[in-house]
């Protein structure tokens, strides 16, 4: 295997990472106003995700500078072609971030509700658009010859795409209620099982008619062979009925697990339904980019290894260590600050 495939697996293992652990991120923003009933309870699961969701978004900025850096043409067709999907993801994801911190800004119950909403909104958006754009990877988008995009916004939208999108939204809302379940106690934790029973048949008919499409449109518009995607489609379609009775038999652990399994097993889907190419053209596949065409030098190629090869072990073992450390179940219980369990202390103590 050479580098320029190497550095195409890195990129799946890249993105699976950010989807896995973001795609519980934006579930729990999604279930903000279905599971919480007033300001305290959704103060009460924005803690769950509290310590981690910055350090998740991580995958994200290294998994486009991996782009930029090994398949810069991929990486400029991309920024030229979904400019505006992108920025619409820049939007959604900047409004969801303030949310967090503008939040503890006032305790008004007006002001709070507006940027748990902003959570919401931005929690919605951002799979929604991911989807989209991924799935036009694989559907192709009109490319000419020197790779620039020739098309519109609205070229990016199909039955299949939009698919693609509200199917992200779906699993990501799924696998979010698996998260709050390990992470709530009480009944907090009992509304979120509830939600997620409710979002399982949802998540079960559009992932896997998604799914199933891609594999279609990778040997219609892609000239694979139908293997090479059903593998991994039909394996997370396998992983995602699994999360479902899991979950029906109370295991939410293997659940929660078998929902990060059925989201990694999606991007395979993804990835293999693209190689060797990783920007389809259509309507004339000539123009499609591959990945000979649209990496780095060798030499560059390299240093990128050398370098990924010393800095993913410790990402890995501080992300590790941050989700060991803060391990424990949101009570929602007010906590006293150091001050004031100095003062109840007996003097001399």
């Amino acid at each position: 295997m050479n580098l320029q495939n190497v550095w195409f697996v890195l990129l799946g293992v890249l993105w699976t990472g950010y989807f896995v652990l973001e795609g519980f991120d934006f579930g729990v923003g999604m279930l903000l106003p279905f599971v919480a009933r007033d300001g305290r309870e959704r103060g009460v699961l924005l803690e769950t995700i509290g310590p981690v969701w910055d350090g998740n978004e991580v995958w994200l900025v290294v998994a486009g500078g991996a782009t930029f850096a090994a398949f810069p043409a991929w990486y400029a067709a991309m920024f030229s072609g979904f400019y505006i999907a992108l920025l619409l993801i820049l939007f959604f994801l900047m409004i969801r971030v303030v949310s967090f911190e503008w939040r503890e800004k006032s305790n008004s119950p007006r002001w709070r509700a507006v940027w748990a909403g902003a959570n919401t909104l931005g929690s919605y958006g951002a799979p929604l658009v991911w989807g989209i754009a991924f799935a036009n990877l694989v559907k192709g988008v009109p490319l000419n010859s020197s790779h620039d995009f020739t098309g519109t916004f609205w070229d990016l939208f199909s039955v299949y795409t939009v698919l693609a999108g509200v199917a992200f939204v779906a699993l990501f809302a799924f696998h979010g209620a698996g998260f709050l379940t390990l992470r709530l106690t009480g009944d907090l934790c009992r509304r979120a099982a509830r939600a997620k029973w409710r979002l399982a048949p949802i998540a079960a008919v559009l992932g896997a008619a998604f799914l199933i499409w891609t594999v279609k449109v990778a040997v219609d518009n892609n000239d694979k062979p139908v293997l090479t995607p059903a593998i991994p489609a039909g394996a997370a379609i396998i992983t995602l009925v699994l999360a479902i009775v899991l979950s029906l038999r109370h295991q939410r652990g293997w659940a929660f697990g078998m929902t990060s399994a059925t989201i990694a097993l999606v991007v395979a889907a993804l990835f293999t339904s693209l190689y060797p190419r990783v920007m389809v053209s259509s309507p004339d596949f000539a123009n499609s980019l591959t990945i000979s065409n649209s990496s780095s030098a060798h030499y560059t190629l390299v240093v990128m290894t050398v370098v990924a090869v010393i800095t993913l072990p410790i990402v890995l073992l501080y992300q590790s260590w941050t989700y060991y450390v803060f391990r424990a179940r949101v009570t929602g219980e007010e906590v006293a600050s150091p001050a004031e369990v100095l003062k109840q202390r007996p003097s001399g103590a």
